[in-house]
């Protein structure tokens, strides 16, 4: 199978968003998307974009050629150890029907190889605890997964209630 690499366009948002639904669903969380074409193409093209998004393309040798089979979504975040800048991969999703051909492998070599031209300190994601498929595979490619690290989030009504605790500044009236 040959596919190319490409950053994303415009034109590819409703693919991506459709990935983006195909993931929730095999990560068991489509009940926490929320967002829509129109949220991802301002987060991806719009003023103050702040994420990329690298797809894989069906070549024209392919009978789908032009067809989007996987996405990557990405940003910089910053190490205050290494004073440096990172490269954070939110999200990387590879059609069921394209998998095993290697196009996850591609993508996450070019997003390394970008986060070295980019003078990055590190490129970092995320993996289920339940994945093991992709822990043994992010783990052949040499990456580790942190034993000691726990995400923490807040989010929706915790994340207002947080915003509103007694003694927090207050905007002046």
């Amino acid at each position: 199978m040959s596919f190319i690499l490409r950053a994303a366009r415009i034109g590819d948002v409703p693919r991506i968003h459709e990935l983006i639904l195909a993931l929730a669903e095999f990560e068991q969380l489509r009940h926490l998307v929320v967002a829509s074409d129109t949220d991802l193409a301002r987060a991806l093209f719009g003023p103050h974009a702040r994420v990329e998004a690298l797809v894989a393309e069906l070549d024209h040798e392919q009978a789908q050629a032009g067809q989007i089979v996987a996405f990557g979504l990405y940003y910089h975040n910053y190490s205050t150890f290494l004073g440096r800048q990172g490269l954070y991969l939110e999200d990387l999703f590879v059609d069921p029907d394209w998998r095993r051909r290697g196009i996850a492998r591609t993508m996450l070599q070019r997003l390394a190889a970008l986060a070295l031209e980019r003078s990055c300190g590190r490129f970092d994601w995320a993996v289920l605890d339940w994945n093991q498929n992709a822990i043994r595979f992010y783990e052949r490619l040499g990456a580790t997964v942190l034993p000691d690290w726990r995400l923490v989030r807040v989010a929706g009504a915790a994340l207002h209630a947080l915003a509103q605790v007694p003694g927090s500044a207050q905007p002046d009236v």
